[in-house]
């Protein structure tokens, strides 16, 4: 079965990347907005994001080498492994975006800090939009690998 973003393809090379590119630029844009040491929820986000770098990265490796050894990595161990990855790194993320995109709500338009204040606000909300972006790509890959693994039990000779 041809599924765009299968592991050991080029589609899934580009996936990971994307991945890996958007959570780095989501922790550099946090990290070149100042402190975030006195914002728990920023803190989580950029520990998140790292996290979410490193998972990534190992992965586009694994799948240069898989494209370069002409090695298929469609087995059910690991697709069970890269889907269980995926699912943890994406909730991580998912609760990190969202808890600092609160964060930014309650201080840009309920408390208007922004505003009075020298926060670098314009910066949490790029880092915060970084953040989902590399969320929605990974969750595609959590999503592809659970189609694998399904058509792993539908046909169990693949």
């Amino acid at each position: 079965m041809k599924i765009l973003g299968r592991p050991g393809t080029v589609s899934g090379l580009m996936m990971r990347t994307g991945q890996f590119g958007f959570a780095a630029a989501s922790i550099s844009a946090m990290l070149s907005s100042g402190d975030t040491s006195k914002f728990t929820a920023f803190s989580y986000l950029v520990a998140s994001m790292g996290f979410q770098v490193l998972y990534s990265f190992a992965l586009a490796c694994l799948d240069a080498y898989a494209l370069k050894k002409n090695r298929d990595l469609q087995n059910p161990v690991s697709v069970s492994f890269f889907a269980i990855g995926d699912w943890v790194t994406s909730m991580l993320s998912l609760a990190a975006a969202c808890s600092s995109a609160g964060i930014i709500v309650l201080y840009l338009h309920d408390f208007e800090l922004c505003n009075r204040s020298h926060l670098p606000c314009l910066m949490y909300e790029i880092s915060v939009i970084f953040a989902f972006i590399a969320w929605g790509l990974l969750f595609m890959s959590f999503q592809v690998m659970l189609w694998i693994l399904a058509s792993f039990s539908n046909n169990p000779h693949l």
